[in-house]
Parts: C-alpha cells; sequence; structure tokens
C-alpha cells in the first residue's frame, strides 16, 4: 500500500488519529498537515498524514507549542530531502567510479590548468606541474 496515497475522508482520519475533525482542520489551515483535496474541496488524508497527525499530538502532549511543531516538522522534512539527495549522489559517485579509467593521473599546472597523463607519463616541463593526482581506486590498487 502506499502510504502517501489520499484515502482517507476528515471523519476517518480523525478517528485514525483519535482527534477531533475540527482540530484536523486547524492542523490543515496552520499547515502542520496539508491533506489532499478531492472534488468539492473535501480533504482526503493518506495513512502518511494520519502518521504525522499522531506525532503532533504526541509532541503537543509532550508540552510542545503549535510553532515549534511546525518546526520540528519542517526539519525533518528536510532532514529526508537532504538523505535522498545524498543517497542519488552516492548512487551517481558509484556509478562514476566503475566507469572511470583507473589509469588515469590528472596534474595541475601553476596556471590553473589540468592535464590528463597516461601512467607513468610525466608532465610536460613546460606545464611545471604542482600537484599529480590519480583517483583513488587506481592508488589503491597499487
Amino acid at each position: 500500500m502506499d502510504h502517501s496515497m489520499p484515502i482517507y475522508v476528515i471523519s476517518v482520519a480523525a478517528e485514525l488519529a483519535d482527534m477531533h475533525p475540527q482540530t484536523l482542520r486547524q492542523y490543515d489551515r496552520l499547515g502542520l498537515v496539508t491533506p489532499s483535496r478531492a472534488r468539492g474541496r473535501a480533504r482526503r488524508y493518506s495513512q502518511k498524514d494520519v502518521s504525522t497527525l499522531r506525532e503532533i499530538q504526541r509532541l503537543s502532549q509532550e508540552g510542545v507549542s503549535l510553532e515549534g511543531i511546525r518546526r520540528i516538522l519542517e526539519l525533518e522534512n528536510q532532514v529526508s530531502a537532504l538523505r535522498s539527495r545524498v543517497e542519488e549522489l552516492s548512487t551517481e559517485l558509484a556509478s562514476r567510479r566503475m566507469y572511470s579509467d583507473p589509469s588515469r593521473v590528472f596534474a595541475a599546472g601553476l596556471a590553473g590548468d589540468v592535464v590528463t597523463l597516461a601512467r607513468g607519463q610525466r608532465p610536460r616541463p613546460r606545464s611545471q606541474a604542482l600537484v599529480v593526482w590519480t583517483p583513488e581506486r587506481a592508488h589503491n590498487a597499487r
């Protein structure tokens, strides 16, 4: 089951979250939980929305203000988005490493130019390389 699919009407979502429907409307107005809208502007809540409502209720019972709860939820969403991005970038990096040529060597000259050298090749005297770098995998393979 897709936890983000909007399937519950407000009365069912309120019952599942053990709240009054008016509380759900207030949280919608405050932007704490934003359900989908069906025809006629009727709210439709997902299982994820119900879980968020329960988390709001828990934090509220612990004494956190609604503004504090809004900020906590916002930060949790940012963390989730950043984790997804890190995973995406890690996958891309792993893919690039898999296809990179381990025999490549890079040299940076005084003017900031970067050249690729074959393994064992020295930079040309005119480039006066300051830094020589090899991909990590090639370095570890030696």
